[in-house]
């Protein structure tokens, strides 16, 4: 007889998988609750105790760390190491079915005290798991639910699990502890108050969906969801309608929401390629929503749409009128849902409110990765400086922080050119800045004259405020900071336009 240890906190299939494992004639070794429902459903199991000669203690903190236990996972096939076993009574497991106390689900609770979190960090689960996944040659370790059928139905056919299929529950098992320890670091990093630079770094994803493709056909791609699940991000999401989402859908969305979330106003931003075409605010989304989408409803075509208010039916009546990808917001109502659906592939997404985090953006380069705070600058008007002779007005301050707070999510060389709380011209990604500025007054036209222009990074040459002025810009912002920041002034007093310097920068590479 092989002898099975069961202990999950996931009791998903576990009774049927226990059954099936008997039939085979497995002994079932178990612990705890896991026990307690093969019990009652009939399975025949061995407690724990009854294996260790020895009760589990410390309010079941010590239950499985014992020789009796990874004594008998741990040996290998060799006559030396049977003969161990034999000298001290122990007798060999060959499978091992394990999963984690569910550290994650519980911090994500609202009002989770710390207590709570320490009491559901595993210790002798992750023990078993990495002593299994070490003596693969011998034994077997299943952590995913989803594999239990397969295992019992190479079992049934062969009568053991091949070296392949050990090796493989073997990966997967070390994943599923290197991703359960990366979620409590990340946890108590933040409990902690630690500086999370201060050393080493982890972090480990559980992967949401299988995509198509990646960025093109060609490339194989992944979702996954990193830390701890919260409320009002896109790894959370709910997808209520709509084809499957792309790679390059999941960053336009990402994107949109990001941007989104800047305004305290009913809001809406339509994406193109991770760049917002439209922008703008209103007295109600439906207001919102169709100035962002007459800003440039050439570019909108085929966008992602992100609002940051309940979805309502005015505003989806106007969604569905053209094609577009799909559409982000809190919550929807169920009039907007009846709208929205009859777009048959029209993909819709409820992320709920967004909540502040201490999360961390990570840029993977060929070797290694780069680590940074996320830009989370808010501008106030009280921070910026005016230079110039002339002074914004109290309502092109507002409008200049309106066009900051979108310039700061467009890709560098970025100038963003706004009025009355609506984008008009968007330059991005140029190689130049009065490049970038040329794209977004032509884009604007003549709605540029009265605008106000914002620009992420400084003026290295006045060139672009003599661009602006002749587009008809009255007023713009800009970090500050070049050596010829001087000839940007005397630009901007020639040509009556008034300027503020924030001191801060918004590259976005």
């Amino acid at each position: 007889m092989k002898r099975a240890l069961i202990s999950v906190s996931d009791k998903t299939g576990v009774v049927e998988f226990a059954r099936e494992l008997t039939m085979l004639d497995y002994e079932i070794v178990s612990t705890g609750g896991t026990a307690k429902a093969l019990k009652e459903a009939g399975v025949a199991v061995t407690g724990i105790s009854d294996v260790t000669h020895f009760p589990e203690i410390l309010e079941g903190r010590v239950k499985t760390l014992h020789p009796a236990v990874h004594g008998g996972i741990l040996a290998k096939g060799t006559a030396e190491h049977m003969a161990v076993l034999a000298e001290h009574n122990i007798t060999p497991i060959d499978l091992v079915v394990v999963n984690l106390y569910p550290f994650q689900a519980t911090v994500a609770k609202p009002g989770v005290t710390l207590e709570d979190a320490i009491e559901n960090i595993d210790i002798g689960g992750p023990t078993m798991v990495r002593s299994a996944a070490k003596n693969h040659d011998r034994v077997g370790i299943v952590v995913n639910p989803a594999r239990y059928d397969s295992v019992v139905a190479e079992l049934k056919e062969t009568g053991a699990l091949s070296l392949a299929t050990k090796r493989s529950l073997a990966l997967e098992a070390f994943q599923h502890t290197a991703q359960y320890d990366a979620a409590i670091s990340h946890y108590l990093s933040d409990a902690f108050g630690a500086d999370p630079f201060s050393g080493e770094i982890a972090f480990g994803g559980q992967k949401i969906q299988e995509l198509r493709y990646g960025e093109n056909p060609h490339q194989k791609a992944a979702f996954y969801r990193s830390g701890i699940p919260a409320s009002g991000t896109v790894a959370n999401a709910k997808q209520l309608h709509g084809k499957e989402l792309s790679y390059n859908n999941i960053v336009d969305v990402d994107a949109a929401w990001q941007l989104v979330n800047e305004f305290v106003q009913p809001a809406a931003v339509i994406i193109k390629h991770t760049n917002p075409c439209g922008t703008a605010i209103g007295e109600t989304l439906a207001e919102a929503y169709h100035r962002a989408y007459e800003a440039d409803s050439v570019s909108a075509f085929g966008g992602i749409i992100a609002v940051n208010r309940p979805m309502d039916k005015a505003t989806a009546e106007q969604i569905v009128t053209t094609f577009m990808e799909a559409v982000i917001a809190p919550s929807f109502d169920e009039e907007s849902l009846d709208v929205l659906r009859t777009k048959k592939n029209l993909r819709l997404l409820e992320i709920g409110e967004k909540v502040p985090t201490n999360d961390m953006w990570i840029e993977k380069v060929s070797g290694g990765f780069l680590v940074q705070e996320l830009d989370n600058h808010i501008l106030k008007a009280e921070d910026v400086k005016i230079v110039t002779e002339k002074a914004p007005t109290a309502e092109q301050m507002k409008e200049l922080i309106f066009a900051w707070n979108i310039v700061k999510h467009v890709k560098s060389n970025a100038i963003v050119v706004t009025k009355d709380g609506q984008s008009l011209g968007v330059g991005a990604g140029q190689m130049n800045r009065v490049g970038s500025a040329n794209i977004a007054f032509e884009q604007a036209g003549e709605k540029c004259k009265g605008a106000v222009l914002a620009s992420d990074a400084f003026f290295p040459f006045r060139d672009t405020i003599d661009a602006a002025a002749a587009a008809g810009i009255t007023a713009v912002i800009q970090p500050g900071g070049s050596v010829r920041d001087q000839e940007s002034i005397d630009a901007c007093n020639e040509h009556g336009i008034a300027m503020v310097f924030t001191g801060v920068r918004h590259f976005k590479h």
